[in-house]
């Protein structure tokens, strides 16, 4: 895919990047594919997958008691709990805000850790990674935000998220539909959007404006972006995934070249 060689473009050490149609071929790849890069935020939808995986054996419950006082594993799977970014401190009653929290996904983690007596970043890699063969990927951190990984094994995540094997589809199909709609927010490096529509785990794209995916991205889209420069989304109307991961922090940048790059590669599968 020639749209995929404008990364070379960017003022970026390295990047990587793919294209995964629905039926879980690439349809292109570029750049340093097996090389492993900090994930950032992109670690959300790996730990909220082991999450969902959790709910379907019986370990947990999407609705039972989890973080603060009032929240649940939903709550803090769709950044309603509460909690502050980075503080295990409730900022707001469980469900009445849109608060981006990585102290929610460590508490999820930690919650799931206590229910199935395993280590979340062992647990992630029994539930999710080895499943999936996704041998580059680690967690050495937080569930929120410190995982590595490469394309070459995010192009198999992503294919898992257009036709999963590990959970049932329903399963994703919730996680990746608007959980508690209406809900405001601030998106982070996007200010404040209104509505700020995530699913479980998954940002929702809907008609956020500005936005990290490009004006030819469906509403339907969903996905994340890490402050490491890194990013995937899922399109189900174009039938199509997409992994970019790069050394360069997010910054002014990425808000004008993730755009443009998203279009040109919803164009150029459009076309094929």
């Amino acid at each position: 895919m020639q749209s995929l060689e404008m990364i070379d473009t960017w003022p970026v050490p390295t990047a990587a990047a793919a294209v995964v149609r629905a039926d879980g071929s690439v349809a292109g790849a570029h750049g340093a594919t097996s090389r492993r890069f900090p994930l950032a935020s992109v670690t959300k939808p790996l730990t909220a997958y082991a999450a969902l995986v959790a709910c379907e054996e019986g370990a947990i419950e999407l609705d039972e008691p989890a973080g603060p006082a009032g929240s649940t594993v939903r709550h803090l799977l769709a950044h309603t709990s509460g909690l502050a970014l980075d503080e295990d401190k409730p900022m707001a009653a469980p469900g009445d805000r849109r608060l981006y929290s990585n102290a929610g996904f460590e508490a999820l983690g930690d919650h799931l850790a206590k229910a199935t007596e395993i280590p979340f970043p062992e647990y992630l890699r029994q539930a999710v990674l080895d499943p999936l063969g996704m041998t580059a990927t680690d967690l050495p951190g937080s569930p929120a935000k410190d995982g590595v990984s490469s394309v070459d094994d995010l192009v198999r995540f992503a294919a898992e998220l257009q036709s999963p094997r590990l959970l049932h589809p329903g399963t994703v199909a919730e996680a990746t539909s608007v959980v508690h709609p209406g809900l405001t927010g601030v998106l982070p490096g996007y200010g404040h959007q209104k509505p700020n529509d995530w699913g479980l785990g998954f940002e929702i794209r809907d008609a956020k404006s500005p936005h990290w995916t490009g004006e030819r991205s469906s509403t339907r889209t969903f996905g994340h972006f890490g402050q490491s420069g890194t990013f995937l989304w899922v399109d189900p109307d174009a039938g199509a995934a997409c992994v970019v991961l790069t050394d360069r922090a997010f910054g002014p940048w990425a808000v004008e070249a993730w755009p443009q790059f998203t279009d040109a590669v919803l164009a150029e599968i459009g076309q094929g």
